[in-house]
């Protein structure tokens, strides 16, 4: 697709102030005017302080025209999208946030259910009841039999416990704010004197909707201003002794409960901040069953599963990201100069063939074809990498208020992924991120890189036809602004906020208290007072059954941290040879199935939130 000077001075007039003339048919180069009665010269950046500069819209634009001219639309078909009809979607949601049971009675997870509703905060529960009054209404409209209750009975308190939980609900409203508060005005525990750093505190304790309600119901926080380019706020997270949770750090079925959590609460975000995002959802089409181009995620990793085990990542992706790194990340406009057309294609029929075989001649690829051929795997995917269901939540992230606040919905939808999605999404950020370290050789700031491979990530197939060109003009600035943050912040955005964590320790312990009838529990729950009675006493018992140590006693203090653990544990274990980083320690039981836990983690203070944990030396997965 050409977009024609007009088209593109209307976007740039409305969005930019900027003027792109029509693009030379015999260089296939841009040239830049000046903005339109501004006097300002060319690639000088605008006032609009979400904009980007006008040579990275240029490049954006020149990118759009090398996948429009690819040709590799014709290689797959299209995925057929559609946006769900009202109720649909209220069902598809309460669904996958394992609530089935508010409208169907004869759901298997009902008791998981009543389990899981008595953990939400007041906003969390509001999008639970949002959702299930519109499923009410919509099921009247169409004079349907229903057996949806009614909202104001499902988070109804039994009489005893009512005046407890009021007070219990109080006491976490006044705390709430007085944290967001002391966020806001320079009062928070790490920042004692000074407003500015509040500001870029990011606050996982308290539920990110909760903190978004304080924001609307009048507190003021001055926002730092978007800078160009790499300058972008630092935004930290506040030291917790009990450790940061990263993806990956805990089990299959504690991550079950996070991702049903973290649903209710990105939905209450948005919510709150008075966001409506439509999901879409896919229609199946014939997709192929082998090969690397075109294949989806889950079907290369069956493959490449076979091959090495526990692989996370394609294995295609990983050699080409490797390929670019070995040969060097210095070379000019690596993502940004594309390779040439007719043997990128070549080279990709001839990977085909021979990548598997491991006769492919590595040697002889040049890093510019690499780079193509890594931007043709990500859009040839045939379902887009941020799926389906949750691509509008990802276009709707930068109309949240406060870039705070972005940040936190971004860090929830990245929970959300399908764990092929998210990992696959990881490992090209992390790429990124070592593309932009190298940018003084290599010409690729982060704002190089965004507007490079917006197109690639956000301009997937069913949505190409879905948007109209103007419509794509006013998508560019915000899909590389999206990029900027996923790649800028990325080791904020891939862990787990502490209070989705905590729902998920209530939510364990509600369950235990349910199954304390139950002789083999209690006994168990005996065992768990004895072990807590001797850490009480001075000393935790560390066992490492994978290396065939039985139990290790070390003194707790208010300074042991799980490195100093790893470490003891290898003065007395000379023999193995594992390396540290290899190793982790993990927090088993109690109110957790299981937690790797980081090596700045305090053991008493995880011991007080997990008074029955059991401590294991384990290899970490990767």
């Amino acid at each position: 697709m050409e977009y024609k000077s007009f088209q593109v001075m209307i976007w740039c007039i409305s969005h930019l102030s900027l003027s792109l003339c029509s693009r030379s048919r015999r260089t296939g180069q841009y040239n830049v005017q000046r903005c339109k009665g501004s006097g300002k010269a060319p690639y000088q950046r605008c006032s609009s302080q979400d904009s980007l500069d006008e040579q990275a819209m240029v490049d954006y634009f020149k990118e759009v025209e090398i996948i429009q001219r690819s040709g590799d639309a014709e290689t797959q078909e299209d995925l057929q999208l559609k946006v769900a009809d009202e109720g649909e979607q209220e069902e598809a949601w309460l669904m996958e946030a394992g609530l089935a049971t508010l409208f169907d009675e004869s759901a298997s997870d009902g008791e998981d259910s009543i389990v899981l509703l008595s953990t939400l905060t007041r906003t969390q529960a509001a999008a639970v009841e949002r959702r299930v009054e519109t499923l009410k209404q919509t099921l009247r409209k169409r004079n349907k039999p229903y057996s949806v209750p009614d909202v104001r009975e499902i988070f109804k308190p039994s009489p005893a416990s009512q005046s407890k939980d009021e007070a219990g609900s109080t006491e976490r409203s006044a705390s709430s704010k007085q944290e967001v508060e002391g966020l806001g005005n320079g009062a928070g525990p790490d920042t004692p004197g000074g407003g500015a750093d509040a500001e870029t505190d990011i606050n996982l304790e308290v539920s990110f909707s909760e903190q978004a309600l304080i924001y609307k119901e009048g507190l003021k926080v001055t926002q730092p201003q978007n800078e160009a380019d790499d300058r972008l706020p630092d935004f930290r997270v506040s030291q917790d002794k009990t450790g940061q949770t990263r993806v990956g750090d805990l089990s299959a079925e504690d991550m079950k409960k996070v991702r049903r959590l973290v649903l209710i609460e990105m939905s209450a975000l948005f919510d709150t901040c008075g966001i409506e995002v439509k999901a879409h959802k896919a229609l199946k089409v014939k997709v192929r069953e082998s090969g690397l181009f075109g294949v989806s995620l889950s079907t290369l990793l069956e493959q490449d599963q076979r091959r090495i085990l526990g692989t996370k990542v394609p294995l295609i992706l990983q050699h080409l990201i490797s390929h670019i790194e070995e040969q060097g990340l210095d070379t000019e406009g690596v993502l940004r100069i594309p390779g040439a057309a007719t043997r990128v294609k070549a080279v990709c029929h001839e990977l085909e063939h021979k990548f598997y075989e491991g006769m492919f001649p590595w040697e002889s690829l040049k890093q510019h074809d690499a780079a193509s051929l890594l931007k043709l795997f990500i859009r040839e995917l045939p379902y887009p990498l941020l799926t389906v269901e949750y691509f509008n939540a990802f276009i709707s992230v930068l109309k949240l208020p406060t870039k705070k606040q972005q940040l936190q919905a971004l860090n929830l939808l990245l929970l959300l992924l399908p764990e092929p999605n998210r990992d696959t999404l990881k490992a090209l950020m992390e790429f990124f991120q070592r593309v932009t370290d190298h940018k003084d050789r290599n010409k690729m700031t982060l704002n190089n890189v965004a507007v490079v491979m917006a197109p690639n990530i956000f301009m997937c197939k069913g949505f190409r036809s879905k948007i109209s060109e103007q419509q794509e003009f006013a998508m560019a600035t915000g899909t590389a602004n999206i990029v900027r943050l996923l790649v800028r912040y990325q080791n904020l955005l891939w862990t787990i906020p502490k209070f989705v964590l905590n729902q998920v320790r209530k939510h364990n312990m509600e369950n235990q208290r349910k199954m304390n009838r139950d002789r083999a529990v209690k006994k168990l729950l005996k065992k768990m007072a004895y072990d807590r009675e001797r850490a009480e006493g001075g000393f935790i018992r560390v066992q490492a059954p994978q290396f065939s140590m039985v139990s290790m006693a070390i003194q707790l203090t208010e300074d042991l941290k799980a490195s100093d653990v790893l470490t003891r544990f290898l003065s007395q274990e000379r023999s193995l040879s594992v390396k540290r980083e290899d190793l982790c320690l993990y927090e088993m039981g109690g109110n957790i199935k299981e937690r790797c836990l980081d090596e700045e983690t305090y053991i008493k203070a995880v011991l007080e939130l997990n008074p029955s944990a059991e401590w294991v030396i384990k290899s970490v997965q990767h």
